[in-house]
């Protein structure tokens, strides 16, 4: 698969990146989100707008990432759909889940990228993963 700018396809737009993730948690999981979002994984919570902040929920960002999570009211994990979240350093983040008591899933079948899968508290499913160094 090709990137194609809006050039060569003809369309008067352009995609300039992923601004967010959004993924659903139980009522009353912002404490657990904030564990393993902000404490294990490291990333800074953010502010939410107040409009949206009464719907409850959190939002972090690390890095270029930005993960919402929202409160659904007959929450469910999605079983197959996730983000794909792209990594630095991608043992050194398997040490610190594992540390944590989350679990990693080792994966090979994706070429020229080293992956792992971990789910968070709610069994979110989040693929992690780091392009191989070319040989």
């Amino acid at each position: 698969m090709t990137d194609q700018s809006s050039e060569q396809t003809g369309a008067d737009y352009a995609f300039g990146g992923l601004h967010h993730v959004q993924l659903a948690i139980p009522p009353g999981g912002e404490d657990q989100c904030r564990a393993f979002w902000g404490e294990v994984l490291g990333m800074t919570e953010l502010e939410k707008p107040p409009v949206l902040a009464a719907r409850g929920g959190c939002w972090f960002r690390g890095g270029g990432l930005e993960v919402h999570l929202g409160v659904e009211k007959d929450f469910a994990p999605a079983r197959k759909a996730h983000p794909g979240i792209l990594v630095e350093s991608l043992r050194g983040l398997a040490k610190r889940l594992e540390e944590g008591g989350h679990e990693v899933t080792w994966d090979d079948n994706f070429p020229g990228h080293d992956r792992f899968y971990a789910f968070d508290k709610f069994g979110n499913r989040l693929e992690f993963l780091e392009p191989q160094a070319a040989s």
